[in-house]
């Protein structure tokens, strides 16, 4: 099976490029993609076949063989710092909760200014 990395790829579009190694362009679909897999990074190494389309090669059976280094991800808070953030974060939490309880369902921004903090929280954890 051939090899290539990413060029770019757009979810909008549903579609992006692979450069294989012979530096080829192949069409990528978000068809021939992994199940549950609903993008790619410039730069993946992916291993894939190859079938002729109406516009030229065309990647099929896509498997995702290495991803490339994020640098936003590898940067971590301070342990200090972020169990801080855990704290304050369960205030929030609390208050959401109580705010619920008497029938208080939070407001759009405030739904939307926790699911970020718990994103960036579950992130650093993650890492």
């Amino acid at each position: 099976m051939p090899i290539g990395r990413v060029k770019w790829y757009s979810v909008e579009k549903g579609f992006g490029f692979i450069s294989n190694e012979e530096g080829e362009d192949v069409y990528l679909a978000s068809s021939a993609l992994p199940n549950g897999v609903p993008s790619v990074k410039p730069g993946t190494k992916l291993e894939f076949s190859v079938a002729e389309g109406r516009k030229g090669p065309q990647a099929m059976s896509v498997h995702i063989i290495e991803e490339p280094a994020s640098v936003v991800a590898n940067t971590r808070i301070n342990a200090d710092d972020l169990a801080t953030i855990i704290e304050d974060t369960i205030k929030m939490l609390d208050k959401v909760g109580n705010g619920l309880r008497h029938g208080r369902h939070p407001s759009g921004v405030e739904a939307e200014r926790l699911s970020k903090v718990l994103i960036g929280i579950a992130a650093q954890i993650n890492n």
